[in-house]
Parts: structure tokens; C-alpha cells; sequence
């Protein structure tokens, strides 16, 4: 992917827009929209990460009400030409085609590499990624396995859609009761992760969401691992103007 002359590339990930409440989370969709609709002018093109939605399921014919600010705004920048791409996260497993065919977004179920110019990316929300976090690989082979998606969409979306949304707000980096705090290196799963695939083939950017910490580090002297941070608490977001890839801070109010 060329760059053209000015522009930049955009990432961002884990708002969990709904949660707690649909009201609760307003002023933090109304911030996001604000940047998108200030980065807009000078994007390349532009990455969300996973967890845009603190839930989102599609039925046939039916996705969970709200967010109509955010996909409106999604849908203005995408039919402007600047492309967008989606990485499902934990918490949006359940995409079946609606950004696809109704905002012509791409829309990744795993980790992608990318090159824009001639840095190499690798991408993806970092979900069950890296050693460690066995029962969470566990319950997402349930989560994802097409038998259990058919049968909870027998569910009527009123009560699929209640039912998924108050197990998730039980999440405790949404309800404040967990302290994301840095870990080392060594205890940074999607560090270790990185680290593993370095061994067979070079990235100049590991970039992730899942971690809500807004972290840079460098995993050799050519290779960086980035994790978004969140827009719950950091509302951080990483940029790359062609030459190098960092980490900023929205700083309106």
C-alpha cells in the first residue's frame, strides 16, 4: 500500500461503545467521532482494532440497535475513498458481512501482515494470541465453532442480544473493578508472542489491541511491538506518517 504525499496511517481499538450503558458510553462515541471525523482529512487509510462495540451480533437480518454515529460517520469516510479495516475482537466474534456490505469495510477474523511502503505490519486485536489465557482459547472454539452461532441465533435478538450484553459489561476493565497495570515483559503474552514470530520472519510494527494499556516496546533494534491502549481510559491511537509508527493521545474535550 502506497502513501501518498501528507497522509497517514490511522489505528485504533477497544471502545466498547454500550457498555456500561448505551448513555454511559455517549460522550465516548461522541469523542471517537470527533477524531474520526478530524483524521478523516489527512488518512491514508485507517485500522480499528476489535472491540469497537462492547457487543456485537448479526442475525440474518437483524444487528444490535444504537451506535448510529459511529457507523454513520464509518459509512462517510468510507464512501469518501479512504479505505477502513476491522479486526473482530473478543467482543465482536460474531460479524457476519453487515460492515461489509452495508459500510464496504473489510472485515479480518485473524492477524493480517500489511506493508505500506516498505515497513511491515502485522495486525490483529491479540485475543488469545501468545502463551498463557488457556480457558479463554477454550470458551472461543465454543464462541466460534458455526453449531453454537446457529443454535444462539434460534435465540430471538431481544433476549440474544440482552443476554450477550450483560455477560459483557460483567467484564471488569468496563466496570473499573480491574487495575490494567504493565505486567514486564516477560509477562506481556502479545510481547512473547511477537517475540516468537520474529524468530521466522521480520515485522517492523507488531500492532494490537485486547491489552486496554497503551504500550511501545522494542523487541529487537528493528522491530517494535504497539498496543492501542482503549478509549475508555486512554483514548490513545497510533499513527504512521510513512517513516515511523507512535503512539498519541486525543486530547479534545
Amino acid at each position: 500500500m502506497d502513501i501518498p504525499e501528507g497522509k497517514k496511517v490511522y489505528f485504533a481499538s477497544d471502545n466498547h461503545l454500550g457498555a456500561p450503558t448505551m448513555e454511559a458510553s455517549r460522550p465516548r462515541e461522541k469523542k471517537f467521532v470527533a477524531w474520526l471525523d478530524e483524521i478523516k482529512h489527512d488518512a491514508a487509510a485507517i485500522f480499528l482494532l476489535g472491540d469497537l462495540f462492547d457487543f456485537w451480533m448479526e442475525y440474518k437480518t437483524v444487528v444490535p440497535k444504537g451506535f448510529t454515529r459511529t457507523l454513520g460517520k464509518l459509512a462517510e469516510i468510507s464512501d469518501s475513498g479512504i479505505p477502513i479495516y476491522y479486526f473482530v475482537g473478543n467482543h465482536d466474534l460474531w460479524m457476519n458481512g453487515y460492515f461489509e456490505e452495508e459500510l464496504n469495510i473489510p472485515v479480518f477474523h485473524h492477524p493480517q501482515q500489511f506493508t505500506f511502503i516498505d515497513t511491515s505490519f502485522f495486525i490483529g486485536h491479540g485475543d488469545g494470541l501468545g502463551p498463557g489465557d488457556k480457558g479463554y482459547k477454550r470458551m472461543k472454539k465454543v464462541f466460534t465453532n458455526p453449531l453454537a452461532k446457529w443454535l444462539y441465533r434460534w435465540l430471538h435478538p431481544d433476549w440474544g442480544v440482552r443476554l450477550a450484553q450483560y455477560f459483557s459489561v460483567k467484564n471488569k476493565m468496563i466496570s473499573g473493578d480491574e487495575d490494567v497495570k504493565f505486567l514486564g515483559e516477560e509477562n506481556e503474552w502479545l510481547v512473547q508472542y511477537a517475540k516468537r514470530k520474529l524468530e521466522t520472519e521480520h515485522y517492523d510494527y507488531f500492532v494490537f489491541g485486547h491489552r486496554h494499556l497503551p504500550l511501545e516496546i522494542d523487541l529487537n533494534e528493528k522491530s517494535k511491538y504497539i498496543n492501542l491502549g482503549d478509549w475508555i481510559s486512554y483514548y490513545t491511537y497510533a499513527v504512521f506518517d510513512g517513516k515511523s509508527l507512535h503512539l498519541k493521545k486525543y486530547m479534545v474535550n
